[in-house]
């Protein structure tokens, strides 16, 4: 088994390297007190085959993930086109 304090997953929020706790002991370890108690409940409900997603998530609350999300879809909502490069094709003409 691996070690709880070195397992973890790699993503990008604003940019910027981060890691994510990635057993369920270290998620519940790196939560705020008071949401450790939903977590557990979430967990072990969860059918075996959605597990990874939920453990995600969760992993991901850890960070400011969700607040770079709230962002991206505000800037949706104004109808701003992200995501994608620009094509240099647009402008020629």
């Amino acid at each position: 088994m691996g070690d709880i304090t070195t397992a973890t997953w790699t993503t990008h929020v604003h940019g910027e390297r981060t890691k994510l706790p990635a057993t369920i002991d270290g998620i519940r370890a790196a939560l705020p007190a008071g949401q450790r108690e939903r977590f557990d409940a979430e967990i072990g409900a969860t059918p075996a085959d959605e597990l990874h997603l939920v453990l995600v998530g969760w992993a991901l609350s850890t960070t400011a993930a969700a607040a770079e999300d709230e962002d991206v879809l505000h800037r949706l909502r104004r109808g701003e086109v992200i995501g994608r490069p620009a094509d240099p094709a647009a402008g020629a003409a």
